[in-house]
């Protein structure tokens, strides 16, 4: 069983015990969350779509914490005019444990 969920305007398949790295979300670690726009619900081959999301469907998840992506550099250079900058970003996660899939 899987489901199609939009978080943060992304969307991501969500299978039961299964890990996900979702945009940054408000709470502490080992706080729950549930997840109320579901796009499509596959239940060992009966789908249900949603027009836009699935009537009743959620999805129940745990926070594990909170985690940075890889550093990402960025390097902006206009040529014979000595202009160089350098910047560095690090995108923030949190890493969530899908614990059930109703719908």
């Amino acid at each position: 069983m899987y489901a199609i969920v939009d978080i943060a305007g992304k969307q991501y398949k969500a299978e039961k015990d299964k890990f996900l790295y979702a945009p940054l979300m408000e709470g502490k670690e080992g706080a729950k969350v549930d997840f109320d726009k579901v796009l499509l619900v596959d239940n060992d081959g009966k789908v249900k779509v949603g027009a836009p999301t699935v009537k009743g469907a959620k999805v129940s998840a745990k926070i594990l914490e909170h985690v940075k992506d890889d550093k990402v550099i960025v390097f902006k250079k206009k040529r014979r005019k000595g202009y160089r900058v350098r910047n560095g970003h690090r995108q923030q996660f949190s890493k969530i444990l899908i614990e059930d899939i109703k719908g």
